[in-house]
């Protein structure tokens, strides 16, 4: 099983779609994560990461119902 997080790009840096890479924030930590993956995602936007690899896109609406369950399991 896997288990991929989500998080907010802050900043992309470079060029090369291979090796374009992201700051990502998950709640306040920030990551460098690989955008392989992803070459079409911008600033401001979700992703699932599993490994250092950005797999998915997804909207802020279902990145906070993700934040709200891992936060009451927390609990």
């Amino acid at each position: 099983m896997c288990l991929g997080i989500p998080g907010k790009v802050l900043e992309i840096q470079g060029d090369d779609p291979l090796y374009r890479t992201a700051k990502v924030s998950f709640g306040g930590a920030v990551k460098e994560v690989s955008l392989a993956a992803l070459p079409e995602v911008n600033v401001d936007e979700y992703v699932i990461v599993h490994a250092g690899l950005a797999l998915s896109t997804l909207n802020e609406e279902e990145a906070q119902e993700v934040f709200d369950a891992l936060e009451e399991m927390a609990e």
